[in-house]
């Protein structure tokens, strides 16, 4: 049996009118409850399951209205139509101003009750799957998804606890490139009670310099060539939210100047622009740089890097932490489970062993890659040591020397040339890193930009 597409409470003192209504919509094949006044519908909205009310407005005893709120009160979001006569109109308006969803005209017209009661009943089922998706959004990247047992990375996730009761306090995270600044600060935003608004990222390093600045602020029509029409920046999207600045570390010194103003100020201008707008959002920002160091050379303002320093958290890198990896593995292979549906049976002996001893470059993010790429190609059975392609990079044996490394590549006479040997090293560093490019440039002991 085809289960009903959806439960409407009909609301009418009129039973000749009820039994129309309730004719209609069970040929639509809807389930029909009806009430002939308030008091019926608020004891049936107790103990039935509701999915819309379709309410008279005019009724002894309990207007439409006063039921309205009450049904609103009880539950806030269940979409709730009124009827009401040609002569009506104002009270209907009125109505919906106190938060009817539509109204529709005595007499009825079939099609046209169908179509709006489906029109609302489809809107109603987007809101709960974005409501669904929001809560699984916001469960992957709360506190309770980070997984530590180390008292490093324990001190760091308490301290983030405590900074996520002022919504309004900066955070500087610092870390190597994949340790999980942003997850944290995705979890710093989630806990601070403001996940209903937006967490906006932007990544310094990523956008280019000219465009950085519209990126931000956004620009009025006309700002610059090329400004056609205006553009909302990331500030306004952030408003009572959080804005995450990663490598802050890249951001120019000349926009730095404009941040130091949004942090002191709490305001900012689109570009052309010189009307003022509040900065109500609460700023995290992240880095694998030494922002001190940074500012002693002249590379990052020092007031600036003094605004932006009010709450530190550093997390440790993986190898500092490789009691965490057993639980880290396990997290990330339920990952896969519900996202791919597959999952291999753990992991033997010996790639454990190796998880272990290997000194993880990339941390977090390079543990969570070998791990899908071997979950791709294990045929069943615990994950094999030659499935996580970490056999040439084990970290080496106590009291072995760690600053130097040999390699060895193979060249035919016709390939061999300086190119070709970079190339072979550059793709080494990727490999080793998990294509962590920042990661790959510090293992080659160059910047970021050299390496690119």
């Amino acid at each position: 049996m085809k289960a009903p597409a959806a439960t409407i409470l009909i609301v009418d003192d009129k039973p000749s009118f009820r039994f129309l209504l309730e004719t209609y919509l069970r040929d639509a094949g809807y389930a029909v409850h009806s009430a002939a006044n308030g008091g019926e519908a608020l004891a049936m909205l107790e103990r039935t399951g509701i999915d819309l009310v379709l309410s008279d407005l005019v009724m002894p005893e309990m207007d439409g209205v006063t039921l309205l709120r009450e049904v609103h009160r009880r539950v806030p979001r269940l979409p709730f139509l009124v009827l009401t006569a040609h002569g009506s109109v104002e009270t209907a308006v009125a109505a919906m101003k106190e938060g009817a969803d539509d109204y529709l005209l005595k007499p009825i017209h079939r099609d046209e009750l169908l179509l709006t009661i489906g029109r609302h009943l489809e809107s109603l089922r987007l809101r709960q799957r974005c409501d669904q998706m929001e809560s699984l959004f916001n469960e992957q990247f709360s506190f309770q998804n980070i997984k530590s047992v180390t008292p490093a990375m324990g001190a760091v996730l308490n301290a983030a606890h405590q900074v996520a009761s002022f919504p309004r306090t900066t955070v500087a995270i610092y870390g190597e490139s994949g340790t999980g600044k942003e997850v944290l600060a995705r979890a710093i935003h989630i806990a601070s009670g403001c996940a209903a608004a937006a967490f906006i990222p932007v990544n310094c390093a990523a956008i280019p310099e000219p465009f950085l600045e519209s990126e931000l602020f956004g620009h009025v029509k006309g700002a610059f060539t090329g400004a056609d029409s205006p553009r909302e920046g990331k500030c306004r999207r952030a408003l009572g939210g959080t804005l995450f600045l990663d490598e802050i570390g890249d951001m120019p010194l000349a926009l730095q100047a404009k941040l130091l103003r949004v942090l002191e100020e709490k305001v900012f201008e689109s570009v052309g622009s010189d009307l003022p707008q509040a900065a109500d959002f609460r700023i995290i920002v992240a880095t694998h740089r030494d922002l001190k160091e940074l500012s002693r050379q002249g590379r990052f303002r020092t007031d600036l890097f003094y605004r932006l320093n009010v709450f530190p958290l550093t997390l440790p890198p993986l190898r500092q932490r490789r009691a965490d990896i057993p639980g880290l593995v396990d997290h990330f292979l339920d990952a896969f489970r519900h996202d791919q549906g597959k999952t291999p049976a753990g992991l033997s002996n010996a790639a454990i062993d190796l998880l272990m001893r290997h000194d993880w470059p990339g941390n977090v993010r390079e543990l969570r890659n070998c791990l899908e790429y071997a979950t791709i190609v294990n045929n069943g059975g615990p994950i094999q040591p030659e499935q996580l392609r970490l056999q040439q990079q084990a970290a080496p044996p106590a009291g072995a020397a760690s600053d130097t490394i040999t390699l060895h590549f193979e060249f035919t006479a016709d390939e061999f040339s300086h190119e070709a040997v970079v190339h072979r090293l550059l793709e080494w560093a990727l490999q080793r890193t998990g294509n962590n490019k920042s990661a790959a440039a510090r293992l080659l002991r160059t910047t970021r930009k050299l390496f690119y």
